[in-house]
């Protein structure tokens, strides 16, 4: 019996959702939401029953039974850090969404979306390897001060996805691979996946491995202390020049990889330079990894927006390929891979995991 799933991923200004029969795709949605209907709420918790309705509203007007579902998926939020996987939302972990237990994002809706739609209709509801997984070695999050832990950010469900995807293709469990997934989008990450768990993970979000098209990475951290107490600006204009103002957008004026390509292209210096740099050090962030699994890595998969740019996916081979042979799979279906969590835990592949 095929399975029918509601899949919602919300965004700062935007509802994403989709319906799937089992891994096929019937339909999708951006759902767009303007800045005044926004700005009416004061909590991200709050805009709950307008992002609800207008879900509602879409499906009836595509003629939808909603009682048709087998089961709802969201986007996981801002919890405690967690191991990945497919969780159920429990009353606990609804709470923790509601309370935005690790920060206030707008991922911290679509449990608490999928969790209301799901009762309505008596179907289950989950979410799947929400930003916050942390399977991280104990060493993994030494920094060199004690007040400053190594912390678990980064593109899980992509990376998670990828890794589940090549190990299927290949015939093997993802559980009995060493593999090394590098993500390039928005924000960068590449991570050490042993055994099924991300034992190590360059920070996606602020202070880890490459720059990225608007991210700064890694920086010195004797300059940034000097730059923070110089006195010309605030913290809130520190932390945009690493999170949002940093990387290409501070390098080149833009955070699109394809302007990028299209500078480098037409012969601006400056351009292929910093794309040369940011090659480099994802590079240097792969071989890093390389060394955390002790050199046994069955492969190097290499997903993202960025992984479109052929000029950088060769300069990755070029340096790298010599650890692992390499697969790209390009752009990213968070939508598909919240469905394939939530089909996975139906059919008896996987359990779900305790919150």
């Amino acid at each position: 019996m095929s399975i029918k799933s509601l899949i919602i991923n919300p965004g700062s200004t935007s509802t994403k959702i989709g319906v799937y029969e089992d891994e096929t795709l019937l339909f999708e949605e951006t759902l767009r939401h303007s800045t005044e209907e926004i700005s009416q709420y004061a909590s991200i918790v709050d805009q709950k029953d307008f992002r609800k309705n207008i879900i509602l509203n879409l499906l009836k007007e595509k003629n939808f039974d909603i009682k048709s579902l087998n089961v709802c998926v969201g986007r996981g939020g801002m919890l405690k850090p967690i191991p990945g996987g497919t969780y159920a939302v429990t009353d606990d972990l609804l709470h923790d969404l509601q309370i935005g237990k690790q920060g206030q994002h707008a991922s911290n809706l679509g449990g608490i979306l999928a969790r209301e739609i799901g009762d309505s209709i008596g179907a289950p509801s989950y979410i799947v390897d929400p930003v916050v997984v942390d399977e991280l070695e104990p060493i993994s999050r030494y920094s060199g001060v004690p007040e400053l832990p190594r912390t678990s950010v980064f593109h899980a469900l992509n990376q998670k996805a990828v890794a589940k995807r090549y190990a299927k293709e290949v015939g093997k469990a993802y559980t009995d691979m060493n593999l090394i997934v590098v993500h390039m989008g928005g924000g960068v990450s590449v991570g050490a996946h042993k055994n099924g768990r991300v034992i190590d993970i360059f920070n996606a979000l602020d202070g880890d491995g490459a720059f990225s098209p608007e991210r700064a990475g890694a920086v010195p951290s004797g300059a940034l202390v000097k730059m923070c107490f110089s006195g010309k600006y605030t913290e809130k204009e520190v932390y945009s020049k690493l999170v949002g103002k940093g990387g290409f957008n501070a390098y080149l004026g833009t955070n699109d990889m394809r302007d990028v390509e299209k500078m480098a292209d037409e012969g601006d210096a400056k351009a292929i330079e910093a794309r040369d740099a940011f090659i480099r050090q994802m590079t240097k962030d792969i071989g890093s990894m390389a060394c955390v699994l002790k050199g046994k890595v069955d492969q190097i998969i290499v997903t993202g927006g960025i992984a479109y740019d052929k000029v950088v996916v060769a300069g990755l081979k070029e340096a790298a390929e010599w650890i692992a042979p390499f697969t790209v799979y390009p752009g990213e279906d968070e939508l598909l891979a919240l469905a394939q969590g939530g089909l996975r835990v139906l059919k008896g592949e996987e359990e779900a995991m305790p919150y």
